[in-house]
Order: structure tokens, then C-alpha cells, then sequence
């Protein structure tokens, strides 16, 4: 412990500070203590403060960043906190004896005033508050995200909505008037070769609608849940990707889960088929999704070429996994080796939904 004799030699008659289970609690203390004289010289300071601050006994406490610039009416104590002594704590930079200025929470109280004299102790207890302001700081960042994606998603269910009651309807209604216009026409050969292709790029136009929705906002995610809409998922792209073998496979998985982890795992499931059917080169593709007690696994394998962590570290399809994951608190592994295929593994603690209605 750091003191000055002739602080303790005024108080020897108050032996609190100096016995030894008091002494215990001043030392270990994380927070860093000093106590000032009226000029501001540290009388006493405890490890922690000259830890965080590098500063020695005799040494005079800087004003923090705000107090240095405050302008102040007249007479008045610069120290903010001493100022307004009604004011508990106070937030600001302090800077150290390195030059560098430290996030940190503070607060004062006057232990000793002598008016005669001119003499005043004051107490400054100060608390780093640089990890809490980082824990902070990665929380909203969390929270904006997490806000960002059910934006995003409230925005694909609008759009699906949209598309399949408005677009995908009109063009179903279409190629109805049309197939009814084809059966009562009995001319050339050649006018019903004609109407026949426009009823088949109408049938087109109505998949790519379907397709669209799909990848927006599939409407059995929210009726049915994740299990059904996955397993149409890859039964659409193995109609539409004939030199693929995608399966899919589902153990202890029949309730509805948290919308939550619904719509995240189908975004991941949705995303690394895409990647994989892209540029994995693969032949087989498999999604594996199980629950043990309350751990929910989902495991994405393929034969393909695999690829370099290392090269596409920050590529965005491995970067939406990422969030992805991190807004169901969960774990993400991706094993891949170039030439022998590409693994992802993702882990979440199981949480039940409610059917929708």
C-alpha cells in the first residue's frame, strides 16, 4: 500500500485505515483510492489506482478531459465533481502517467477541511470502466443487428406476400383465361403452337414467382415451421439441380421451435446450399438437423472441392452465418479442406415456439 507518514502520523489517533483487515480490503480493492490535499498531491493510494493510472505518491491528480475544458464562472472549483458535490458519480477520460487517456467512472467525497488553515483531504475513488464500455458498446452493436435482420425479414415477408398475392395470382389468372381460350380454338396448327408457349413461359414466370417467395420468405416457415419448409426447400432444388443429391434428415425435431431459431437456422440452411450448389462442385449435399435434451444441431456436409479459410475468411456468406448464429447465442464450426469437402456444424440451445395460427 502506498502512503504518506505525515497523512497517517494527523490521523494516528484513527487507526481504522491501518489495521490490518481494513488494510486487507484497501489493497486488494479493485477500484482504484487516492486521497488529495487541497493542490490536488496524492497522500495515499492504493495498487489499483497505480495500476490504472501510473501515477506516484506526491504526484498531482490531473482534471479529467471534460474538466479541462469546462468553461467555469467565477471563483469556481474546476473539478467538476467538487463543484457540485450533490453529483455522485461522473463519467469521463482521465488521462495516465503513459499520455494516453482511460475511459473511467468517478467520484469524490471531502474526508478532511480545515478553513483556518486552508487545508482539505478529499477521497477519489476511480473505476475503469473501459471493458464495460466495450461490453456495452458489443451489446447495442448486437442489439442493432439483431433489429437490422427482423427488419430485413419483416421486409422478405412483405415482399413474399406481395409477390404471391398480387404478381403470382395475376399470372395464375392469366394462364387460366389462356388455357380456356386454347381448348375452344379449333384453327391452324400454328396459332396453337403459339398460344401453347405462351401458356408454358406463363408457367415459367409463375415458378420463378414460387422460387422468389421461396428465397424471400417461404409462408410454410411461419405456418409450419422450419422442418416442412426445409424439407421443400431441398426437395425444389434437387428438381432444379439435376446433377445434385441433396437430402435432408431430421431426428427428435416435430415441434415448433422459437421463431428465432426458425428463421436463422433456415437462413443458414438456405445460404450454405447456395454457396454449395455454387461453388462446391459437389455431387452430394446433406443437412442433418437433430435435438439431444436441449442442444439443437444442425450439420451441412459436401463432397465438394472444399476451399481456404484463410482466403475468403471475410467472405459475406461466411459473415451472415456468423450473425446469424450470434443472434441464437449459438456455436459455429466450419471445416473445409481443399479438395475434400466442406462442413458446417451449428449449435444452439433448443427454445419452443407456439404454432402459428
Amino acid at each position: 500500500m502506498c502512503q504518506n507518514p505525515t497523512f497517517f502520523e494527523r490521523h494516528k489517533e484513527e487507526k481504522s485505515m491501518e489495521s490490518g483487515y481494513l488494510r486487507q480490503i484497501f489493497y486488494y480493492l479493485q477500484d482504484g483510492i487516492i486521497i488529495m490535499d487541497q493542490e490536488r498531491r496524492i497522500l495515499v493510494m492504493n495498487p489499483s489506482a497505480e495500476k490504472m493510472t501510473g501515477w506516484k505518491l506526491g504526484d498531482k491528480v490531473p482534471y479529467c478531459s471534460y474538466c479541462q475544458k469546462r468553461k467555469l464562472e467565477a471563483g469556481e472549483e474546476r473539478c467538476y465533481l467538487l463543484a457540485k458535490r450533490e453529483v455522485p458519480y461522473f463519467l469521463s477520460a482521465m488521462p495516465t502517467y503513459e499520455g494516453r487517456f482511460v475511459d473511467m467512472e468517478m467520484s469524490t467525497a471531502v474526508i478532511y477541511e480545515n478553513d483556518e488553515q486552508k487545508k482539505q483531504e478529499v477521497l477519489l475513488v476511480l473505476k475503469d470502466i473501459t471493458i464495460k464500455k466495450a461490453e456495452e458498446e458489443a451489446r447495442i452493436s448486437k442489439l442493432v443487428l439483431q433489429k437490422t435482420l427482423e427488419a430485413q425479414e419483416n421486409e422478405h415477408k412483405r415482399l413474399a406476400q406481395e409477390l404471391h398475392d398480387g404478381v403470382g395470382q395475376s399470372l395464375y389468372s392469366i394462364s387460366v383465361g389462356i388455357q380456356a381460350i386454347q381448348s375452344r380454338i379449333h384453327q391452324e396448327e400454328k396459332f396453337k403452337e403459339y398460344m401453347q408457349e405462351i401458356v408454358d413461359e406463363l408457367e415459367n414466370a409463375i415458378q420463378d414467382i414460387k422460387l422468389y417467395t421461396l428465397q424471400l420468405r417461404p409462408h410454410s416457415l411461419d405456418r409450419l415451421g422450419l422442418v416442412p419448409t426445409a424439407k421443400y426447400l431441398v426437395s425444389s432444388l434437387n428438381k432444379t439441380h439435376k446433377d445434385f443429391s441433396i437430402t435432408f434428415t431430421c431426428s427428435n425435431v416435430s415441434d415448433r421451435m422459437h421463431p428465432v431459431l426458425e428463421i436463422n437456422l433456415y437462413r443458414i440452411i438456405q445460404e450454405a446450399l447456395h454457396n454449395a450448389l455454387k461453388y462446391s462442385q459437389a455431387t452430394f449435399i446433406e443437412v442433418i438437423l437433430q435435438k439431444e435434451a436441449n442442444k439443437l444441431t444442425l450439420m451441412i456436409r459436401d463432397n465438394g472441392i472444399g476451399f481456404d479459410r484463410d482466403l475468403i475468411a471475410d467472405g459475406l456468406g461466411l459473415k451472415h452465418m456468423k450473425e446469424r448464429v450470434d443472434q441464437m447465442e449459438g456455436s459455429l464450426r466450419i471445416h473445409s479442406v481443399p479438395y475434400k469437402g466442406t462442413s458446417i456444424k451449428v449449435e444452439v440451445q433448443y427454445k419452443e415456439g407456439k404454432e402459428s395460427d
